[in-house]
């Protein structure tokens, strides 16, 4: 009966397990129905498609392909892999280093030494030529094993591959012909992959496979060499500090007066930090005993200013301080006085078609001829003394050219810069002054019509000021797009840039409008023979234009979209770094311009200045004490 009950109970149970066994099926059948249909991260950022040719990887519309390093020179200089990192193009660069114990290639170079001294006793007793190349070699492995020794060098077997993509066939041949050629300028052997196409791209994919394997025998030094950390550095002996390295925390100091010219171009959009950011460059290069021009837009600068004991020039119609364009600079150096009148009327007539709109011919023919008029009137001619003349104004100019044949209607046309609304600006001599370290113009309080005037003539009498004495000086033009509007003005601006660097001059143009910039004619003219540049955040409107300007990647383009106030790019030459631009509390008290902030200094001085008032004067506490 026992027995019985126990076979019951065994079929009981067999029958369950293999009903729990049918239901698990089943819930596995669905889980697996319902995943057929669900897409996973992988599936999102896979390609369409991938072929695989015996030299290279077509990936979508990607053609990929990889090439290794097998063969290094004797002696490799630092920084070496700078060229091929620095390229602008996309590429994956992989590095494997397999260590090798120090005992294991001791006892080899032993064996490879004993081997060496052998062959160069034999070629001895045989009479032979020495050879150079064996007596090299022992040296360096002789060398290698006391460094091995002493522990101050490792060895290790070291794999380089690079991998380029490209859009098309022909473009990848190109690609990879440019990074041969500059590999094989170092006296690099290297080499594209020959059926491991696959293997190749699958090893500089960010997953640690080394599926090539080619490696090479390398001591710690000249692998550190080949280290890509040196295209980050942006440093220099002398200068000023521009920022912090956002790459290593390392500190970009730098002296724009070191490279090819001293320009600087600036970018950014509005509250990005541009015009902190060359505050701020403003600020410490006056501590370097630099002279320093500004040209303010909206008064961003009179705080600064103030602080240095500048002077703050406000150019308006109301205001007392005068720029006559008529100004002429003192011969330096070679030039003549016949050269400087030619070139101070080629600049005057800019200022005339800006004034005075288009010209025919015969109207820019007519002014040419009575500018030289106005200037022979005041006894200024090649054979005069440019320290002792008074020049002209354009009163005298309107009198020569209503005298003139054809120069009435002319003269009629400029009758409001000399008695209508805008007599106030162009018709007196000039009496600023400019005889100190900190300069600024402000143009803020300029009409909209006179702004592009107003600012080409103060630019052309810093010109003028700048010829007349040798000393190294920054000029600043902030909100330079203005002067980009019109064809006259920015000839004169790239014509400045291009020849200031005979003055001692550095000249710093500040935009937030960079397609009105860069699309003008003269913009990217202006960019090339600016040595320094600093791109900080960009809106995406205009982020591409700046990508193909400044040959930015996708990773530095994403940068820049993404950068926080005072972040971005600079750029000295051929080297670049992420940057962020970081003050002092003392210093960014002085170069703010933040209305908060501003505000706050302001109240902070004036209970300052009340407490000083209230506070009783030391004759009065030792009265009131008696």
């Amino acid at each position: 009966m026992n027995l019985f009950n126990r076979k019951n109970k065994a079929g009981v149970k067999t029958d369950f397990s293999e009903k729990k066994t049918a239901e698990e099926k089943i819930v596995l059948e669905e889980e697996r129905i319902f995943r057929e249909g669900v897409i996973s991260i992988r599936d999102l950022i896979a390609p369409a498609a991938m072929e695989i040719k015996p030299t290279y990887v077509q990936l979508g519309t990607k053609f990929i392909r990889t090439l290794f390093a097998f063969g290094y020179p004797r002696y490799i200089s630092v920084g070496w892999f700078a060229p091929i990192i620095n390229l602008s193009i996309p590429l994956d660069v992989a590095m494997f280093f397999y260590p090798v114990k120090s005992d294991i290639i001791l006892k080899q170079l032993k064996n490879k030494v004993g081997n060496l001294e052998a062959q160069i006793i034999s070629d001895r007793e045989k009479g032979a030529a020495r050879d150079p190349i064996r007596e090299t070699a022992l040296r360096d492995i002789e060398k290698l094993r006391d460094d091995l020794t002493q522990g101050t060098e490792h060895f290790f077997q070291f794999g380089l591959y690079v991998t380029i993509y490209a859009d098309s066939k022909e473009k990848l041949e190109i690609l990879t012909g440019d990074i041969e050629s500059l590999f094989g300028s170092k006296l690099v052997y290297s080499r594209k992959v020959l059926y491991q196409a696959e293997q190749g791209f699958n090893s500089t994919l960010p997953l640690c496979n080394d599926e090539l394997m080619i490696s090479f025998n390398m001591n710690s030094s000249p692998i550190a060499s080949s280290f890509p950390f040196i295209s980050s550095e942006l440093s220099s002996d002398n200068g000023i500090l521009y920022g912090i390295n956002r790459h290593n925390n390392s500190l970009i100091l730098f002296d724009r007066f070191s490279l090819q010219n001293a320009n600087t171009c600036v970018f950014a959009t509005s509250g990005a930090g541009k015009s902190y950011a060359i505050k701020l460059e403003v600020l410490r290069s006056l501590m370097m005993n630099t002279d320093v021009i500004v040209i303010d837009p909206e008064r961003e600068y009179k705080h600064l200013s103030d602080a240095v004991g500048g002077t703050y020039i406000n150019i308006s119609l109301s205001s007392k301080s005068k720029i006559n364009p008529f100004d002429l600079p003192r011969p330096v150096g070679e030039i003549n006085t016949g050269d400087i009148i030619r070139s101070a009327v080629i600049t005057l007539k800019g200022l005339m078609r800006l004034m005075l709109g288009d010209l025919t011919p015969q109207e820019d023919s007519i002014i040419d001829r009575a500018l030289l008029e106005t200037y022979a009137k005041k006894d200024i001619t090649p054979d005069s003394d440019l320290s002792k003349i008074e020049p002209p104004i354009m009163q005298d100019f309107q009198e020569i050219l209503e005298g003139m044949e054809g120069g009435s209607d002319l003269a009629q046309r400029l009758k409001k810069y000399t008695e209508g609304t805008f007599a106030g600006l162009f018709n007196s001599p000039t009496n600023v002054d400019m005889k100190n370290q900190l300069v600024v113009f402000s143009v803020r309080d300029l009409e909209d019509e006179l702004r592009p005037f107003g600012i080409y003539t103060v630019i052309t009498y810093i010109w003028n000021v700048v010829r007349s004495e040798l000393k190294k000086r920054i000029m600043v033009i902030d909100e330079a797009w203005w002067l980009m509007q019109r064809e006259d003005s920015a000839k004169f601006i790239y014509a400045l840039i291009k020849r200031c660097r005979k003055y001692y001059l550095g000249v710093t143009t500040i935009t937030q409008d960079v397609n009105d910039f860069l699309l003008s004619p003269y913009g990217q003219a202006i960019v090339n023979n600016s040595a320094l540049q600093m791109l900080l955040r960009q809106s995406p409107a205009s982020i591409d234009l700046v990508q193909k300007t400044f040959h930015l990647t996708e990773g530095e383009k994403y940068l820049l979209l993404e950068s926080g106030v005072g972040e971005g790019i600079f750029f000295a030459g051929d080297k670049h770094a992420a940057i962020k631009v970081v003050a002092s509390y003392t210093e960014d008290q002085l170069i703010t311009s933040d209305p908060r902030q501003l505000l706050e200094i302001e109240a902070a001085k004036k209970d300052f200045e009340e407490s000083l008032d209230e506070k009783p004067s030391e004759e009065q506490s030792i009265e009131n004490n008696i």
